[in-house]
């Protein structure tokens, strides 16, 4: 699967899972791509970035945490500092789903963008990978037309684990 940020054409963002570039595509000439918010079909890709994890050696400062009032305002969605029991299962089940997926999937380490590549050109044989590689490399990739998003949880790599 991979996750596009959308724009519609009220200037609406919004998050679309697709099996694929072609998928959303194929959706969006089928017509069945519309604004949640206020259904609009004129909808295209945003510019992103894919949230490609740093490597371990390459610290950054913490991300400042962000400031929640003691009372929400009237009329304001607040964010709470707990999440909800639904959706902490729904995050343990997609946990689950990610690491079921990891199953059939061969760890390609920092070979990831090379594998990628070879796969989407038939040099070696179709199958699921995941592994590591920069921002910038991701970028690449996907404006080759190849698939590639960020894994929901941290993986642990093979050659790390007891």
């Amino acid at each position: 699967m991979i996750a596009f940020d959308l724009k519609c054409g009220s200037g609406h963002s919004f998050e679309g899972w697709f099996a694929s570039s072609q998928d959303f595509d194929r959706q969006k000439a089928d017509g069945q791509l519309v604004c949640p918010l206020c259904n609009d079909a004129n909808v295209e890709k945003a510019l992103s970035v894919p949230n490609v994890g740093r490597k371990s050696n390459q610290g950054t400062a913490p991300a400042p945490q962000p400031q929640v009032a003691a009372e929400p305002v009237s009329g304001e969605v607040m964010n709470a500092p707990a999440l909800s029991p639904a959706m902490v299962e729904m995050m343990q089940k997609l946990a689950v789903a990610q690491a079921e997926m990891l199953k059939e999937s061969q760890w390609v380490g920092r070979d990831f963008a090379d594998t990628a590549r070879a796969i989407h050109y038939g040099e070696e044989a179709d199958r699921l990978i995941h592994g590591e590689t920069s921002v910038d490399e991701a970028v690449a990739l996907a404006e080759e037309g190849i698939a590639v998003a960020p894994l929901p949880f941290p993986v642990v790599p093979p050659s790390a684990k007891n």
